[in-house]
């Protein structure tokens, strides 16, 4: 038995007398996640597991359609730090003053940005205006 045959077994992949193969699902999302690796190519992936490297690109679209789990990324050997967090009450911002306005203008203010209008605009157009600017009702 060759060192690859050898391998595959250890993993659990099923080797028929014919040569055909019957891949673990594990096994897939294994040699799918090596090819995200950094500095990683499906051709070397692919010659280390044995298989096609379009058999390894069409497992690699079963995991972008969600068909194939991959196992979790591995984390950096670094062990896991914590840094304080320290809350604040920030400073409650300042209501613009008011400005004397004749009665017969409208005026709308979102943050630095002021929109005068006509008495008589419609709360059809008010609200129009009030959704382009982004803000909810």
């Amino acid at each position: 038995m060759d060192a690859q045959t050898a391998f595959l077994r250890s993993l659990g992949v099923e080797i028929f007398e014919s040569g055909h193969r019957r891949w673990p699902e594990a096994v897939k999302a294994q040699a799918v996640a090596e090819t995200l690796e950094p500095g990683a190519t499906v051709n070397a992936v692919a010659g280390r597991y044995g298989v096609k490297p379009n058999q390894l690109s069409a497992w690699r679209c079963l995991a972008k359609q969600g068909k194939l789990v991959l196992p979790a990324a591995e984390t950096a050997t670094a062990p896991t730090t914590f840094a304080p967090l320290v809350l604040c009450d920030p400073e409650p911002p300042q209501a613009p003053e008011p400005s004397r306005q004749p009665d017969d203008k409208l005026r709308l203010i979102f943050g630095d940005v002021a929109i005068e209008l006509a008495a008589d605009t419609s709360a059809v157009r008010i609200a129009e205006i009030v959704r382009s600017l982004g803000v909810s009702s």
